[in-house]
């Protein structure tokens, strides 16, 4: 038996069918009123009939409730036309979705069924068309028409959380009513007809804490208490109602997670409020003594804290791990254990990130004292001062001394004896000592500021019975200055001066060095030497700034009589004691042009005497010595040869080539010279002004002439004459050079027809020839000198005896 809601929910269902029908039977009164035109259009258009039609049905759509679980299919509705007349002439179809398997239409009557169970929230309506047809000719009556049928909504769908799990955050400590969250349900049922889908919501699992809109869904806060550090988290049960929460409606839940979050509500806090640590004496500085750390109930960054230290900063500092989060102390200063041997050091805490809201709850810092015992160990001995000594010494002190004493001691308890000595690093030539009892430090030599003006030192101490135990210090030593080295000019100084100089001309001046180093500074003096004071050129003048100037008393000087002057200074310090030396100055006299600028001295033999060594000098004069003799030598030897090849000359004259000075064979070296070149190639074009026979330049063609035509006697005749010919032409050319001045005194004529031994004209050379018949006299060449010596030889006045040898 149904329960007593299935019931009535039917009773709705048959109200519901049969309101559907009322208005169906209204609205088809009214379409067939309203809609005769379209009607009869549509008739109009039809091919079946003439006749207009009245259309009889209309509708828009049906309804069909959603979940029907009856044995026999559900009544939709029913479609009927007005020209159905009851005797079953007209077939209703339907077509679209679901037509012929979820819904069903009886032809005859136009009834339409639902066979299957429906539900709304897979599909809420579906649509067809209708049409009427004439049974026999299957023709419509009607224009197809569309239809709508609606499913019906129940409430059959509770509301579900679609979105879940939930998980939300608030902060700790926030105020009653702080939004958290929203949550969201959804129900499948009809939200446009009736309660079905309207939801509610309210919680059922931590409502003492949170709240929730039963409206919106958005989770509030309840309390104002909330503690990270007592509970984080909580877990809510919410639930949906649909029907608006009346009775019968139906509802679905879900869990909800609300994680409380962190603010920085508590201070940092030390564990303890002492901690205690050792360290030696000797540690270095940086060296950590120990770690603290302050906890913080807090999380995240509201934990991150920062340390410094209240008191006793003096000697350590401290650091923050920032990994860890704790306090590293560790030594600033060297300790001293024989000093202070406990230290209490007051480390503080600070939130870095406080919170202004929650000031009021308290100091967020906290302090710990950290106790530190500093142990003795064994130290080497301490210098005083510890940064290095200075003493002072006179340069002139004798060996053994005293120059300073230096102080170490054994900074531990016990104070044991120390012993002193020199690194010898520092002090190889072993100026120095020291007492290694005292620590005195005394000269083992005699010292010169001049060589070094200072002298670091490294001094060592050492515990007496443990030599382990060692320190250093460095003693810087100055050498005091004593007048000891007298002053010198600073450069070997030279001048020069015009030989116009005027009296009273500044010619150069000088300065002085003093390799002493007084502490009132340097005064020097000058004054012209004892052995110049009788000097008349030049005078001397202190210009009072270390300096002296040098000018001239006379004028006129003249370097032809004397280039060089000494002038020696002497010069004089400030002592205590004053020492004094003296120095020349070398004064040369020099030419100069009208603007007085130099031109020229005597210093250049000076510089080259000064450049040369004697040896390089003596190699010098006998490498020229040497070349001088050679030179003489290959001229007496080129002499000599002219001389015999003059002599061969004149006993040979049988030159046929076409200088002067070749050699051949005569006329019958017929393999030395062609012969034929002479005879018919040559053309002496000066014949033609002399008296010795007809024009020169035929000669040869007639001689040829004359030997190929005559006979052999005219043949001997021609050849005399073609001699004589020769002859005359020869010596006319030897008279004209010797009567012309104007060309050398040597034989200037290179070519000659031929020459044999035989020849009438016997020697042809111009210097014969003015030996024996020129009138001129060439005696001025022995007054040439030696260039010309050679020449005058040749054109000098035979010696008879010479020539007979």
């Amino acid at each position: 038996m149904a329960p007593s809601w299935t019931s009535g929910v039917w009773t709705l269902l048959a109200a519901l069918t049969l309101l559907s029908c009322n208005i169906f039977t209204w609205c088809e009164a009214s379409r067939t009123s309203g809609t005769t035109t379209s009607g009869e259009r549509d008739q109009e258009q039809g091919p079946s009939s003439l006749e207009r039609v009245k259309r009889g049905w209309v509708w828009n759509q049906f309804f069909v409730v959603e979940e029907y679980t009856g044995t026999e299919p559900l009544y939709v509705g029913k479609i009927h036309t007005d020209s159905d007349d009851g005797e079953g002439n007209i077939k209703y179809t339907i077509s679209g979705e679901g037509a012929g398997s979820i819904f069903i239409i009886d032809e005859l009557t136009g009834d339409i069924h639902a066979t299957e169970r429906l539900d709304r929230e897979e599909k809420a309506f579906y649509t067809l068309r209708a049409q009427a047809r004439d049974r026999l000719s299957n023709d419509p009556l009607e224009p197809e028409s569309e239809f709508v049928i609606k499913v019906q909504d129940i409430n059959d769908s509770e509301p579900k959380f679609l979105e879940g799990p939930y998980i939300g955050s608030v902060a700790e400590l926030s105020p009653i009513g702080t939004s958290v969250m929203k949550v969201t349900a959804s129900d499948a049922d009809d939200p446009t007809y009736g309660s079905s889908a309207r939801v509610v919501y309210s919680v059922l699992d931590g409502e003492k804490f949170f709240t929730v809109d039963k409206n919106k869904g958005i989770i509030m806060t309840a309390v104002a208490d909330l503690d990270r550090e007592t509970q984080d988290r909580y877990e809510l049960v919410v639930k949906a109602t649909d029907m608006a929460g009346q009775m019968g409606g139906l509802s679905g839940s879900t869990t909800v997670t609300i994680v409380i979050t962190d603010v920085n509500d508590n201070p940092p806090r030390f564990p303890q409020k002492m901690y205690q640590f050792s360290v030696s004496e000797g540690a270095a500085v940086g060296t950590p003594v120990g770690r603290v750390i302050a906890t913080d109930a807090d999380m995240g960054e509201n934990t991150d804290m920062s340390y410094l230290i209240t008191d006793g900063g003096e000697l350590f500092k401290v650091t923050t791990d920032m990994e860890t989060q704790e306090a590293v102390v560790s030594i600033k200063k060297p300790l001293d254990f024989e000093n202070k041997r406990t230290h209490n050091v007051v480390v503080e805490a600070v939130n870095k990130h406080v919170d202004p809201r929650f000031v009021d709850l308290g100091s967020f810092r906290d302090q710990t004292i950290v106790l530190v015992s500093v142990s003795d160990t064994d130290e080497p001995p301490i210098f005083y001062p510890a940064d290095g000594t200075i003493m002072e010494v006179q340069e002139d002190a004798k060996v053994g001394a005293l120059v300073g004493i230096v102080t170490a001691r054994d900074p531990d308890v016990k104070n044991k004896p120390v012993r002193f000595s020199i690194d010898r690093t520092t002090d190889q030539e072993m100026i120095f000592h020291i007492d290694p009892d005292s620590g005195a430090i005394t000269l083992g030599k005699i010292l010169d500021r001049e060589t070094a003006g200072w002298h670091n030192i490294t001094v060592k101490a050492v515990e007496a019975d443990n030599r382990t135990m060692a320190s250093q210090t460095s003693v810087s030593i100055r050498i005091l200055d004593v007048n000891d080295n007298p002053p010198e000019l600073a450069t070997p100084y030279e001048a020069s001066i015009c030989e116009d100089a005027k009296p009273g001309q500044l010619i150069h001046t000088i300065s002085v060095v003093d390799r002493d180093e007084p502490q009132s500074g340097h005064r020097f003096y000058f004054n012209l030497a004892p052995e110049a004071s009788s000097n008349r050129y030049f005078s001397l003048l202190d210009l009072k700034d270390n300096t002296a100037g040098i000018r001239t008393q006379r004028s006129g000087f003249n370097r032809h009589e004397q280039n060089v002057y000494f002038l020696p200074i002497l010069v004089v310090d400030s002592g205590p004691p004053s020492l004094s030396s003296t120095g020349t100055l070398t004064i040369r006299v020099c030419g100069c042009d009208t603007d007085g600028a130099i031109q020229s001295c005597n210093a250049t033999a000076y510089v080259m005497s000064a450049a040369l060594s004697p040896g390089a000098l003596i190699a010098l004069l006998v490498c020229m010595l040497i070349l001088i003799v050679l030179v003489l030598l290959i001229l007496t030897l080129k002499r000599h040869r002219k001389g015999q090849r003059m002599t061969e000359d004149e006993e040979d004259m049988r030159d046929n080539v076409i200088k002067y000075n070749d050699e051949g064979g005569g006329e019958q070296d017929t393999q030395a010279y062609d012969m034929s070149a002479l005879r018919n190639l040559y053309d002496f074009p000066e014949a033609k002004s002399c008296d010795s026979g007809p024009d020169i330049r035929s000669l040869p063609q007639w001689i040829q002439a004359k030997r190929v035509g005559g006979s052999g006697a005219e043949a001997a005749a021609a050849a005399a004459t073609d001699f004589s010919l020769f002859k005359g032409y020869i010596r006319k050319k030897v008279e004209q050079a010797d009567a012309d001045l104007s060309v050398p005194p040597y034989d200037s004529f290179q070519t000659y027809a031929f020459e044999g031994t035989s020849s009438p004209a016997l020697s042809l050379s111009s210097i014969h020839t003015l030996s024996t018949t020129s009138e001129q006299d060439f005696s001025y060449l022995s007054e040439w000198g030696p260039r010309f010596r050679q020449l005058a030889g040749y054109y000098a006045p035979g010696n008879p005896e010479e020539e007979r040898s």
